[in-house]
């Protein structure tokens, strides 16, 4: 599930997973560092409701994955971008974390809902960090997108179906 910041598509994917199966784990991977950042955690909370098992993954997301993929339930991880910054600030190989997380997706029949932000569309950051962070994101969503069965682009809350 793609789409820029507030385009719907943490809703779309809380739809998907939740059609899935009737047994639910989040998994989130943002930590709140700030108020508004603890704001936006508590919002996304009560949008999707009791019943939602949560697990917390901001840099370990391949192996909570699997826990959560040997549970039988419908996985939803929100978001990808938050676990690449994480996994980039603590000074860890992005390419060797992917693969790791790409090899889960591979190998699992659990339905597993993924949230990236699709961040190439806008400006060129101006920063090397902010343009290394854009190159390696867009790098990340087209190999996840790769290996998954279906991949939508939200916008405007309405899903564009790039690969059914």
């Amino acid at each position: 599930m793609l789409g820029g910041a507030r385009s719907g598509k943490s809703g779309r994917a809380l739809s998907i997973a939740e059609a899935a199966r009737p047994e639910q784990i989040f998994i989130a991977t943002a930590e709140a560092y700030d108020e508004e950042m603890a704001a936006r955690i508590a919002r996304h909370i009560l949008d999707r409701g009791t019943s939602w098992e949560t697990l917390e993954a901001p840099l370990a997301l391949a192996d909570v994955l699997m826990i959560a993929c040997e549970t039988g339930k419908a996985v939803l991880v929100d978001c990808l971008t938050l676990w690449l910054s994480n996994i980039m600030h603590a000074g860890l190989n992005v390419v060797d974390e992917s693969e790791r997380l790409l090899q889960i997706i591979r190998s699992t029949t659990t339905p597993i809902v993924l949230v990236s932000n699709e961040v190439g569309m806008g400006i060129v950051p101006e920063s090397s960090l902010g343009r290394h962070f854009r190159d390696e994101q867009g790098r990340l969503n087209q190999r996840v997108a790769e290996v998954c069965d279906r991949v939508e682009f939200v916008a405007a809350g309405l899903p564009l179906t790039l690969k059914p």
